[in-house]
């Protein structure tokens, strides 16, 4: 009776050791056991001095604080080109550890993938590619925002700046010219512009647009000698697409408005500076950091939207904005968010024309292929539906009203 006594106690305690293992495992798993060893990886194009890769490394920093991440949980590379020195980047921080590996920029794509496909158990998340929803990796995923709708604001507050201009005389109706300091030709930033004018255009209807290539994400000099270019052109106001100082700079030594991008630039550019859309990172980072920690998918193309959090505007400057623009730019967030307006609005006549006619149809390059050839029909409902059909723009219609000088791919 003692040794059957015994061997149920045995084989009790053995039961109870399994269940125990069997805990820790999906405690592991989902995250309640490791949280204090996961590791991120982020790889970044340029550093702080770039205003684009700036936003991202405040981002990654706030996520990483909200997550209670000590600082030997992040680790980040910067300056890294968009080459294969990206892959070889993503492998160092694989053999250092890291759970989920994020890279910054558009050129990075291939480089993340083929990363992928060789770290099975780890996950690459990308920012402004295209092509996770057709790759079909598990571990591989993208992410944007509906940054338009942003550049869409920033550009109602162009326009009223315009209209203030115009009604103390300052310059004619037919004066309204908006200079864009753009990098490449691309959907991305061709997305961007339009948006930006289309926004200027619904307060200020005779606004016209033209636009400078730089050729280049990070250029200081020539982003301020397209932006200076601009201005000798007879533009008024300048934006951009571009990540330096040089175009606000440029701006502000001649005390001409500036909206920019990605950040604040009131402390350099007092007098000139109006406002800036940007994406806010922070709710991705945490996504997906959040997912891997639980074990849970992370979304394989992601687009984050003013009600996420994800599309932000800086602080309006007062000194510089046309008296106003506070509560209309609020009014306009507010029919964004409803529904009530829509950025690329086909139904509005005369709002978007191309050769004067009404933009009614239009085959967006959706799944990406070398002929960049069109696949999805993008307009419909009275709008041109975008990043709903993949997170990155696609918007490349060149529409009436704005000027390319030059183009850049």
């Amino acid at each position: 009776m003692k040794k059957f006594l015994s061997v149920l106690l045995v084989a009790a305690l053995a039961l109870t050791l399994t269940l125990s293992f069997v805990s820790c495992k999906d405690n592991a798993a989902n995250g309640n056991e490791n949280a204090d060893e996961f590791k991120l990886g982020v790889i970044l194009l340029h550093d702080e001095a770039s205003t684009y890769d700036l936003n991202f490394i405040e981002a990654v920093e706030k996520a990483a604080k909200a997550l209670g991440f000590k600082d030997t949980q992040v680790i980040m590379k910067k300056n890294i080109p968009e080459s294969n020195a990206c892959y070889e980047a993503a492998a160092d921080l694989v053999d250092m550890g890291c759970d989920v590996i994020f890279a910054d920029s558009f050129g990075h794509e291939d480089f993340m993938i083929k990363a992928a496909k060789e770290f099975k158990d780890v996950e690459f998340c990308h920012a402004t590619g295209t092509k996770a929803h057709t790759e079909g990796l598990a571990n591989y995923h993208n992410a944007f925002a509906s940054i338009y709708e942003g550049r869409y604001l920033a550009g109602v507050a162009a326009g009223m700046k315009l209209n203030e201009m115009i009604s103390a005389g300052t310059i004619t109706a037919e004066q309204a010219k908006i200079g864009y300091v753009g990098a490449f030709t691309y959907a991305e930033v061709m997305s961007g512009y339009t948006s930006f004018y289309l926004g200027a255009k619904s307060v200020c209807p005779s606004v016209t647009m033209e636009v400078q290539f730089t050729g280049s994400w990070y250029d200081e000099n020539e982003e301020k000698n397209a932006a200076i270019a601009l201005m000798n052109n007879n533009c008024v106001l300048i934006s951009q697409h571009a990540d330096s100082m040089g175009a606000p700079t440029a701006c502000e030594e001649r005390n001409v408005p500036n909206v920019s991008y990605n950040g604040s630039t009131v402390a350099a550019c007092p007098n000139t500076f109006i406002v800036a859309s940007k994406i806010d990172w922070t709710p991705y980072i945490k996504l997906i950091c959040e997912n891997a920690m639980k074990g849970e998918a992370i979304p394989t193309d992601w687009t984050g939207t003013i009600e996420t959090g994800s599309v932000v505007l800086t602080d309006v400057n007062t000194q510089a904005a046309a008296e106003g623009t506070v509560e209309k730019l609020a009014d306009v967030k507010a029919k964004l968010i409803s529904g009530e307006t829509k950025v690329f609005d086909t139904a509005t006549e005369g709002f978007i024309t191309v050769g004067g006619e009404p933009l009614t149809t239009y085959l967006a390059d959706v799944d990406t292929d070398a002929d960049f050839a069109g696949d999805t029909e993008a307009v419909s409902d009275g709008y041109f539906h975008e990043s709903e059909y993949r997170s990155a723009p696609y918007f490349n219609v060149n529409i009436d009203g704005i000027t390319l000088l030059n183009s850049k791919f």
